[in-house]
């Protein structure tokens, strides 16, 4: 037997869609690791974590001000 006609009950309206969406991601969703190091005006790349680094103070300060700009 096959359905000739398919349900797409699921989809019908935006209601509908938003109440069975699976993952919706929003900023206040992300979370920045941030790691400090002594020193100064320096940061050293974290090689089991590619992209992420440890920061002196001064220069985590800076990071910090650019996270917050995009609103993370």
């Amino acid at each position: 037997m096959q359905i000739s006609n398919r349900p797409r009950r699921n989809r019908k309206n935006n209601a509908i869609r938003k109440l069975v969406e699976e993952n919706k991601v929003t900023v206040d969703d992300l979370i920045a690791p941030l790691f400090f190091i002594e020193g100064t005006d320096n940061q050293i790349e974290i090689n089991s974590m590619p992209g992420q680094f440890r920061f002196t103070i001064d220069r985590l300060v800076k990071q910090v001000k650019e996270l917050e700009s995009l609103g993370i």
